[in-house]
């Protein structure tokens, strides 16, 4: 037994040792070790090009990095209907104060045309034409002029001229002038709501605040942002973001036909609304629910409109998001970098606006005047027509356009208003209509 084991020990010794003393055997280990050695150096070398490259980019960065974001100034605002906001400022070298709309929805810059004719300013004829939900016109321009905002002056802007007298009857104020792209775009602009301040910042990198979104809209001139809409069901569409329109939401007719997503049982009620051209007639509703980013509103007003003038570039957009919806988030435009950063305010779950009265009222020439009264609505019932004066609404007799709009905002309140009609003071009662 003993001698087996010595036996196999020595046949094992011996085997090992013709192994290694085999020169093919000395090559094959030779050459596993220099494949080990070279797959070690590849491996270092490979993490090596890799630790330069992050370096040249970390470099980079530090190196090309756009300068932050500086404040210029900042000064209040004022609020009008439908969230749309004025700003006061002075134009060229002249003193008077003008209102001007701030207005994500305009191209360029404009002036009213009885304020050119007021400060007698030589425009110059175009070609170019604007186009709005009433009309289409050709304009002038005034070329390489300046713009005076709380402290900020800002030259070679070309101001086209329009007709605004529409929109000073409508809101009860002075409206000299809109701004729009040609000023957005040269600014950050910082919007809010809580405290009605605005704020302009010089290009740059601006960290913007926690508990907000940031939105991502295509932006030529104007900016257009992908929403949702749900109602019977739901579509996903782009829409212009339009900071100066006094509304939730606008859908054109040929959208909400192709796409089929109210139902045709939703009752629609008749309503006046004005815009670039004068006025035209649309149906008021809601949708069950509209969502900009991850924020989603429900029951929110829409009027619907025949868009005989391609406003909304159908089929490219469906509609216009307003700012009756849009006040609702503090707001920063960053156009250079084609950002809007939307974070919700104190007046994001304020309630929508479902009052239907029928009546459009108007400030004319310091007269609060009816307009358009819609066939069977509640004013019409109640005996009202276009053209009446306005004397007072439950009681209120200040004059003041706002304050009476304001009273026919409640849904279910019954309203007295008393009017002048060919010299005759009269009083007519209706009840507040809800579209809801």
């Amino acid at each position: 037994m003993t001698a087996a084991i010595v036996q196999l020990i020595l046949i094992f010794c011996l085997s090992r040792c013709i192994f290694f003393c085999n020169p093919f055997v000395w090559y094959w280990c030779a050459i596993k070790s220099i494949i080990n050695c070279m797959k070690r150096f590849l491996l270092a070398f490979c993490l090596l090009v890799v630790l330069l490259q992050s370096s040249a980019r970390l470099l980079a960065q530090e190196e090309f990095v756009e300068p932050p974001a500086k404040l210029i100034t900042r000064f209040h605002f004022t609020q009008l209907y439908g969230g749309v906001i004025l700003l006061k400022g002075t134009f060229a070298d002249y003193a008077d104060s003008l209102n001007f709309i701030l207005d994500t929805g305009s191209g360029g810059i404009s002036l009213d045309s009885t304020t050119a004719e007021y400060f007698k300013i030589v425009k110059i004829p175009s070609e170019k034409t604007i186009r709005g939900i009433a009309g289409m016109r050709k304009v002038s321009f005034i070329y390489n002029q300046k713009l005076h905002l709380p402290g900020l002056t800002i030259d070679s802007l070309n101001f086209h001229i329009n007709d605004y007298e529409i929109l000073t009857n409508v809101y009860g104020e002075r409206i000299d002038g809109i701004i729009g792209y040609s000023v957005l775009s040269r600014y950050v602009v910082k919007l809010d709501y809580d405290s009605s301040i605005v704020s302009f910042y010089s290009k740059g990198y601006l960290k913007y605040p926690r508990g907000g979104y940031l939105l991502r809209p295509v932006i030529t001139t104007l900016p257009v942002q992908v929403a949702r809409i749900k109602d019977s069901k739901t579509i996903t569409s782009r829409f212009l973001f339009d900071m100066g329109a006094g509304l939730c939401l606008m859908l054109s007719s040929e959208f909400v036909r192709d796409s089929a997503f109210i139902s045709s049982k939703r009752k629609m009620f008749v309503k006046e609304a004005e815009g670039l051209g004068g006025k035209v007639d649309m149906r008021a509703s809601i949708v069950k629910e509209v969502k900009i980013g991850p924020y989603k509103f429900r029951n929110v007003p829409v009027y619907i409109f025949d868009d005989t003038y391609n406003v909304t570039s159908y089929p490219y957009l469906g509609g216009i998001l307003g700012n009756d919806l849009l006040r609702r988030f503090n707001i920063i435009l960053n156009y250079d970098r084609r950002d809007i950063y939307i974070m919700p305010n104190s007046h994001f779950t304020e309630q929508f606006d479902y009052a239907y009265t029928g009546i459009e009222l108007y400030n004319i020439n310091g007269l609060i005047l009816i307009g358009d009264v819609a066939a069977g609505s509640p004013a019409e019932k109640s005996g009202l027509k276009e053209g009446d004066i306005v004397i007072g609404i439950n009681k209120a007799f200040d004059q003041n356009l706002s304050h009476y709009k304001s009273a026919l905002q409640v849904p279910g309140e019954k309203v007295k208003v008393v009017i002048r009609r060919n010299d005759t003071l009269m009083e007519f009662s209706f009840k507040v209509k809800s579209i809801l």
